[in-house]
């Protein structure tokens, strides 16, 4: 049965921003924003998302409003492009469903020294090696095994414990959000379970929307900031999307059980189950926190080892080292991720806990988090779209931190569900479509292909041009895929 669009509220703040008023529900405790245009938000009505953005805002200690990026559709509890901060001083709360099963899915963007010339007549080569070397499928696992013991140190030091072992370079980790580690992760607090689904899965791509594309850079629209990133006109990138594979999902669907009577044992009313949760400053709120922050390192891992793999079949395909290939990574960001972090609530700074389900950090020049090559810059925003049209590198801006805590859209986001893409798919050839517009794809199945292909999402042009506007994050490039691999 289809789900019904939004019936509500949706008041128009600005050209780029729609507020659903806190008196729609009774128990709302600060108001809903959605950042849309014209375009966009007849989308956004069709979809029920904006009730979950409505739900968000009954969590305790939320701050400012339940936001929602122009990329919103439904998801589990939060919407997918939603963002919450909650304070833990008053009372604020952790929820699962604001992090997503995908614990840190995320993106990562590897620039190169070729051009489209150079990798046009060995393409079909390239993407043929990259689908046999870097496993793809929901379940599979790859060549990379960690034992219980080190698998434990993995989680706890992020990619760290890969340059131990000549498989990450310090320049590697500089590039990488929160250095790929977050402290205070709990590996002994990650099942068995968990374990036992991830300890071949690092380095793996996985399924879904998942993949890594060889893209082009097709135009500049920032030559300063492109410069300082090394990215210029026709210059053949790498970018990969893929999170914490079955060992994050598990974490997740521990919790959720875990958690399930925890909102009546602190006196929390909530208007949906998906959005269970726990007061940060409680055991079960800290149980959670360890096994997530577990979790995102072995993504940050997981992403490191998918790149390193990579480097790797270029440096077979092209005969020459990666690092003679300049294979250097842009940045890498996480958008399934929630982080205790310092922002302006009322005209004081305070640390609050920000769920980003579906959205990109995205902080401005000057802060504190960023490396020091980007500091004057602000930090790449990595926003992938489809497989036939774009992907985008942008950079935050202070906008961002004074109405999204610091965030922007992580995508295009979907328009059909995957059952609906499939079933619009029967009787075609996604892959020879895909081809007619200049891209190689590989993929498991004809149903990855099916589920994946462009008409299933919004145009990320439209979404990308709603965060540039409303300031969030300034266009830096945009990249036209070429080749793909998928689950």
């Amino acid at each position: 049965m289809a789900m019904q669009g939004f019936t509500g509220p949706l008041v128009r703040e600005n050209d780029y921003c729609w507020r659903i008023p806190k008196d729609y529900k009774p128990g709302m405790r600060v108001d809903g924003l959605i950042y849309a245009d014209d375009v966009l938000i007849e989308r956004v009505r069709s979809d029920p998302a904006p009730e979950q953005v409505a739900n968000v805002a009954f969590l305790p200690g939320i701050q400012k409003a339940s936001l929602a990026m122009p990329d919103i559709h439904w998801g589990y509890g939060f919407c997918i492009g939603g963002v919450c901060a909650t304070d833990p001083a008053e009372g604020g709360v952790i929820s699962p469903g604001g992090v997503g099963y995908d614990i840190n899915c995320g993106v990562r963007l590897v620039r190169s020294n070729l051009s489209s010339r150079d990798v046009r007549p060995v393409l079909p080569k390239l993407v043929e090696q990259l689908y046999a070397n870097v496993p793809t499928g929901a379940g599979r696992g790859g060549k990379y095994k960690f034992d219980r013991a080190k698998l434990r140190q993995l989680m706890e030091l992020g990619p760290a414990f890969l340059r131990d072992r000549d498989l990450a370079t310090d320049a590697d980790i500089e590039f990488t959000e929160a250095h790929g580690c977050l402290s205070g992760a709990r590996p002994d607090w990650v099942s068995e379970r968990a374990l036992d689904r991830g300890f071949d899965q690092c380095g793996s791509l996985g399924s879904g929307n998942h993949f890594l594309e060889v893209q082009v850079v097709d135009e500049v629209f920032d030559v300063p900031a492109a410069e300082a990133m090394g990215l210029h006109e026709d210059m053949v990138c790498v970018m990969i999307h893929s999170g914490s594979r079955g060992l994050g999902y598990q974490v997740c669907d521990d919790a959720l059980r875990q958690l399930r009577g925890v909102p009546e044992k602190y006196g929390i009313d909530l208007p949906d189950r998906q959005l269970v949760c726990a007061p940060v400053e409680s055991p079960e709120g800290e149980h959670y926190l360890g096994a997530m922050r577990a979790a995102a390192n072995f993504a940050w891992c997981n992403r490191q080892l998918l790149m390193w793999q990579a480097r790797e079949v270029f440096a077979t395909v092209f005969g020459r080292s990666w690092e003679s290939l300049q294979m250097g990574l842009v940045y890498d960001v996480a958008h399934n991720i929630a982080k205790l972090e310092e922002h302006q609530v009322d005209g004081h700074a305070k640390p609050v806990w920000v769920h980003r389900k579906g959205a990109t950090r995205a902080f401005p020049p000057g802060h504190r988090e960023l490396p020091a090559c980007y500091a004057k810059l602000g930090q790449p925003v990595l926003i992938p779209g489809d497989m036939g049209r774009a992907s985008w590198v942008l950079i935050g801006q202070d906008e961002s931190m004074l109405q999204t805590f610091g965030s922007a859209c992580h995508g295009a986001g979907r328009l059909m569900s995957r059952h609906a893409a499939v079933r619009a798919s029967k009787g075609r050839r996604i892959d020879q479509e895909l081809r007619d517009r200049g891209v190689i794809a590989r993929a498991r199945s004809w149903k990855g292909l099916a589920e994946e292909q462009p008409d299933a999402y919004k145009n990320v042009d439209e979404v990308v041009e709603v965060v540039h506007k409303a300031g969030l994050a300034k266009k830096v490039a945009r990249m036209r895929p070429i080749g793909v691999i998928k689950g």
